[in-house]
C-alpha cells in the first residue's frame, strides 16, 4: 500500500515539476497560461495550423480577449454561483465517464453490437411482470409460473396459444402478435432480452430471464442477415382497421388501376398527388423517412418485406395490403450495413448509455481495487445497520445522526472510507431498496455505496493522470462562466438598455440607410414557359392578383410557381441587380436556370431607416460597442504579460 501511494505521488509531484519547467507564454494577473496549454487550444480551434508569426500574433489577441473575459467571470464570482457549479458538475459527470470503464471489455461490447448489427433476430416472448424491487417470494412465484408455460410449449402447445391463453404473457401486444416481436437487432431491445436472443438457437425456446420489466421467456423463429436501411415512397388507399368489406373492396380496385396506370407510364409524382391518402407525405410525392428492422423508425412487416424485395431505384411494386390500407411501394436508396470503422463512434455512444454500460463499470471497479489495493473492513461496521433497519426505515424516518461510532469499512489507495459516510448515503437513499431482511437491504445499499466511492476516488484523481480530461474540465468551465457573463454584460444589457440602444441609434444614424428598393411583387417560374403564361395573365388582366395566378398556374404542380411581396433592397437580391426595373410590369428574364416575372408598384430611393427599420442591426452594433468598451476597462484592470519568445517557439 505505502509503496503504491508513493509511487502515485512521486509521478504527480513529477507532473507537477515538469510544468514548473514548461515554457509560460502569456500570465494574466500572474496566473501562467503554459505552451502546452496554448498550443492544445490553438491547434483545436485551427485544424490547420501555421505557426508563422503573424499566425501565432492573430490568435493570442483572440486568445488575450478570451481570457480577459474568464479572468473578469472569476473576479465576479461567477464560478461561484450554485447554479453555474452544478452546471459544470453535470459536464464533468459527463467527460469522466470514457475514464470510468474497462475500456477493454467495453471495446469488446462495441465489437459484440456491430456484429449484432449484421444480423437480425425474429422472436417471440411471453412476459410475466416483475417489479424491480419485487420479494423473494414474488420473484420465485413469476420464475416458476414461467416454468410452467415453457413446459407447456415443450409438450407440444403452440407458443403464441400459450402466450394469449389465461395467465400466459403479460405483455398488452400480446392480443395482437401473438408475442410475434418481429426482427430486431443491437439496441432495440432492452441488453439481457438482446443477449439471450441473440444467444439461443433458431427453433428453442430459453429459460426464464429476468429483465427490468419481469421475467420472460422467448422463442427465436428466425435468423437473417441484416437487410440495412432503405428510403421508399408510396402511394397508400387507406382502409383502417374497421373497414367494411366494401370499402375494402373498392380500394383494391382503385389500388389496382392506379398500378395498372403507372405501369404503362403514368407520372408517379401526379398519382401521388392526385390519389394518395396518406396526407404526412403526400407533399413529398410519398417519401418516407428511411428505415429498417435494426432502425427505430420500423414499419408493418408486409411493408418492410415489400420495400426490401425492390432490387433498382425508382422500381415500384406491385399492391400490398396491409393493416392501414393498400400501398404501392417506389424504391428511393437502400443503404448496406456500414462498416465498423464508419459505426465504430456511434456504437460506442450507444454502448456508454446502454445497459451495457454497468458491465464495463463493474469490472472497472474490481480493476481499481487491485489497484489501490483495497481492503475491505465493513463486517463490524455494517453489524450496526443491520440491527438498525425496521419497519420505520422504508418510511424515510431513520436519520444518520443515529450513528455515533465512525468504523473504517473499506479502505483504497490509503483512504479511509467509514460508517458516517454510509450512514448519509442510507439515509437519503432507502427508496432504491425493496422490503427485505435487514441485511439484505443493508448489503444492496452497501454495494453501491462502495461502488460509487471507488469511481469517485479514481474521478478525484483523472486531472493528474490525464492532462486532455483536465483540458477540457477547464474548457467547459470557461465556457460555461464566460457565456454568463457576456449575457450581463453585453447581449442582455444590449437588448434591456432601450434608452442607449435609441441614443446609439441617433448617434450612427448615418449608418442605418436603406438603399434603393423596389416596392414589387416577384414571379419566380420553374421554366420559360410558365412565365410566359404568368406574364401573359398579367398584362391581359391588370386587376387580377398573385393569389389568383398561383392558383391557375400551381394547379398540376406546386412547383410551377413561387410568389414574393415585398420592399426589396435591389442590391442585397441577386435576381433584382444589375437590371433596370421601371413601375409597372417589367420583361421576363432568367438567371441560375430560373425566370422571373416581375411587377414593380414603386422604385424607392436610398432613405434614412427608422428606429424599428433598423433596430435588429443596431442592436448587434451596440452589442459589439459594449462589448469594445467593457474590453477597454478590462485592460487596465487585469495584467496581461506576453513572453513572446515562448510564443514564437511554437511549433519548432
Amino acid at each position: 500500500m505505502k509503496k503504491t501511494l508513493l509511487f502515485f505521488l512521486f509521478g504527480l509531484m513529477t507532473q507537477l515539476a515538469f510544468a514548473q519547467k514548461e515554457p509560460v507564454v502569456m500570465t494574466i494577473n500572474d496566473k501562467p497560461v503554459t505552451k502546452s496549454e496554448f498550443l492544445q487550444i490553438y491547434t483545436k480551434n485551427n485544424p490547420n495550423p501555421s505557426f508563422d508569426k503573424d499566425s501565432l500574433d492573430r490568435y493570442m489577441e483572440l486568445f488575450q480577449v478570451f481570457k480577459l473575459k474568464v479572468a473578469e467571470a472569476e473576479a465576479l464570482g461567477y464560478d461561484t454561483l450554485p447554479r453555474l457549479q452544478k452546471e459544470l458538475e453535470g459536464y464533468k459527470k459527463q467527460l469522466a465517464l470514457p475514464y470510468l470503464i474497462d475500456s477493454v471489455q467495453n471495446q469488446a461490447m462495441v465489437q459484440e453490437a456491430y456484429n449484432r448489427t449484421a444480423t437480425e433476430v425474429r422472436c417471440s416472448h411471453i412476459l410475466v411482470k416483475l417489479d424491480p424491487n419485487a420479494s423473494p417470494k414474488d420473484t420465485l412465484a413469476a420464475y416458476n409460473r414461467l416454468l410452467g408455460l415453457k413446459a407447456r410449449i415443450e409438450k407440444g402447445e403452440d407458443f403464441a396459444s400459450v402466450a394469449k391463453s389465461k395467465l400466459g404473457s403479460e405483455d398488452p401486444s400480446v392480443v395482437n402478435n401473438g408475442g410475434d416481436l418481429g426482427y430486431f437487432t443491437a439496441f432495440q431491445m432492452v441488453y439481457p432480452f438482446e443477449e439471450k436472443a441473440y444467444t439461443t438457437q433458431v427453433g428453442a425456446v430459453s429459460e426464464p430471464f429476468r429483465t427490468r420489466f419481469g421475467y420472460h421467456i422467448l422463442k427465436v423463429t428466425d435468423k437473417r442477415a441484416a437487410r440495412g436501411t432503405i428510403k421508399v415512397a408510396h402511394l397508400m388507399i387507406s382502409t383502417g382497421r374497421e373497414a367494411s368489406a366494401e370499402t375494402r373492396q373498392n380500394a383494391e380496385k382503385k389500388i389496382n388501376e392506379i398500378y395498372d396506370s403507372l405501369s404503362t407510364g403514368a407520372s408517379w409524382e401526379k398519382m401521388v398527388s392526385a390519389y394518395s391518402e396518406d396526407a404526412n407525405s403526400i407533399k413529398k410525392s410519398g417519401e418516407l423517412p428511411a428505415f429498417g428492422s435494426g432502425t427505430s423508425q420500423r414499419m408493418v412487416l408486409e411493408f418492410e418485406d415489400a420495400a426490401f424485395s425492390l432490387k433498382r431505384v425508382g422500381e415500384f411494386s406491385k399492391p400490398v395490403k396491409t393493416q392501414y390500407g393498400y400501398h404501392i411501394i417506389k424504391l428511393i436508396e437502400w443503404t448496406p450495413v456500414k462498416s465498423y470503422d464508419l459505426l465504430r463512434r456511434e456504437l460506442q455512444a450507444k454502448v456508454n448509455k446502454d445497459e451495457r454500460s454497468k458491465i464495463t463499470q463493474d469490472s472497472f471497479v474490481q480493476k481499481l481495487k487491485q489497484q489501490y489495493n483495497y481492503t475491505y473492513k465493513a463486517d463490524k461496521g455494517l453489524a450496526w445497520f443491520e440491527q438498525q433497519i425496521d419497519s420505520t426505515f422504508f418510511m424515510g424516518k431513520w436519520k444518520a445522526s443515529s450513528l455515533k461510532s465512525n468504523k473504517t469499512l473499506f479502505v483504497l489507495g490509503g483512504q479511509k472510507f467509514k460508517q458516517q459516510a454510509f450512514a448519509q448515503y442510507v439515509e437519503k437513499n432507502f427508496r432504491t431498496v425493496r422490503k427485505d431482511a435487514p441485511a439484505v437491504v443493508v448489503k444492496q445499499l452497501y454495494t453501491q455505496w462502495e461502488k460509487n466511492q471507488i469511481l469517485a476516488y479514481e474521478e478525484a484523481l483523472l486531472p493528474a493522470k490525464y492532462p486532455a480530461y483536465k483540458a477540457l474540465v477547464q474548457e467547459y468551465h470557461d465556457g460555461i462562466i464566460l457565456y454568463e457573463i457576456m449575457q450581463d454584460q453585453v447581449w442582455n444589457k444590449a437588448v434591456k438598455d432601450t434608452a442607449g440602444l435609441r441614443a446609439f441609434f441617433m448617434e450612427n444614424r448615418s449608418k442605418y440607410v436603406w438603399s434603393q428598393r423596389l416596392d414589387a411583387t416577384v414571379y419566380e417560374c420553374k421554366d420559360e414557359h410558365v412565365a410566359v403564361q404568368v406574364y401573359g395573365m398579367l398584362v391581359s388582366a391588370d386587376t387580377i392578383t398573385s393569389k389568383e395566378v398561383l392558383e391557375v398556374i400551381n394547379k398540376d404542380s406546386e412547383l410551377n410557381l413561387k410568389v414574393r411581396m415585398n420592399k426589396f433592397e435591389v442590391a442585397q437580391t441577386p435576381y433584382l441587380q444589375d437590371r433596370n426595373f421601371t413601375p409597372g410590369l417589367n420583361p421576363v428574364y432568367s438567371m441560375d436556370g430560373k425566370w422571373y416575372v416581375v411587377k414593380v408598384a414603386a422604385v424607392l430611393a436610398p432613405a434614412p431607416k427608422e428606429f424599428n427599420e433598423a433596430k435588429g442591426l443596431a442592436t448587434s452594433d451596440f452589442q459589439a460597442f459594449l462589448e469594445k468598451k467593457w474590453l477597454e476597462a478590462l485592460r487596465l484592470k487585469h495584467k496581461i504579460v506576453i513572453n513572446e519568445d515562448a510564443l514564437y517557439q511554437i511549433g519548432q
